[in-house]
């Protein structure tokens, strides 16, 4: 099967500027991801979704193709991971008449992935025709029943007591939560039917697999580039 590796790192990053190519254990951050899909031996291709010729620079040093520019449309604030997988998919058939089966999307914030991960998600589509997507996925940091909104310059439950069942639920401990919650980590497996033809990430049925919360790391602030850098310096300490 044809499987695509899309890397989607736009440069204009407000939270932390050029977030996506700032150095991390010696490396830009992108380089992280690159590597461990260019090591996976399911993966077809992997390529570079920026608007950047900067940022092309850095990846194709790191192993992934290069062919294009995003549009400016597609690289800002409100851009959806969709829209740039759906263009990277579009400018392959059109130009280069080449189909892939599955499309990886592949975060650069996600410089603790490893290729085992990528490769369980590719599997799970491989072994489940019915499947239309996979995820990797963690516990949640907070489940949802904690959460909070404002409305009217009130603070109230996000979830309401009407659902949860709970009067105050955010002061309940967390084996009393029910159903567990999860979120989305990094690698997002969807394939090319779903994707192109339904325009949707997900799909009828998502399969999973599930990382330990040590492995959830999602770079958005310097606080989190803090953390992934432990960590990482930790597992590279373990390989030696």
């Amino acid at each position: 099967m044809r499987i695509l590796g899309v890397v989607g790192a736009r440069s204009g990053s407000k939270s932390i500027p050029h977030k996506n190519i700032k150095h991390l254990c010696g490396k830009p951050l992108m380089a992280w991801i690159i590597e461990a899909a260019k090591r996976s031996p399911l993966v077809s291709r992997v390529i570079l979704s920026t608007d950047s010729p900067a940022y092309q620079e850095v990846g194709r040093m790191f192993g992934a193709e290069t062919l294009f520019l995003r549009p400016a449309e597609l690289a800002n604030d409100t851009a959806s991971d969709m829209d740039y997988l759906i263009h990277a998919v579009t400018w392959l058939e059109k130009n280069e008449n080449w189909q892939p089966d599955i499309i990886l999307r592949l975060p650069p914030t996600a410089p603790l992935c490893k290729t085992e991960t990528i490769d369980a998600c590719i599997n799970l589509l491989l072994k489940d025709p019915s499947a239309t997507s996979s995820r990797a996925i963690a516990p949640a940091p907070k489940h949802p029943y904690k959460l909070w909104k404002i409305e009217q310059d009130e603070l109230l439950p996000f979830i309401p007591k009407e659902t949860t069942g709970f009067a105050e639920p955010s002061n309940m401990a967390r084996q009393f939560y029910k159903p567990a919650a999860y979120a989305h980590i990094d690698v997002i497996a969807v394939r090319y039917h779903t994707l192109m033809k339904q325009n949707l990430l997900t799909g009828a049925r998502t399969r999973f697999h599930l990382l330990d919360k040590k492995d959830a790391v999602d770079i958005d602030t310097e606080n989190d580039f803090l953390l992934a850098e432990i960590l990482l310096k930790q597992w590279m300490n373990t390989a030696q």
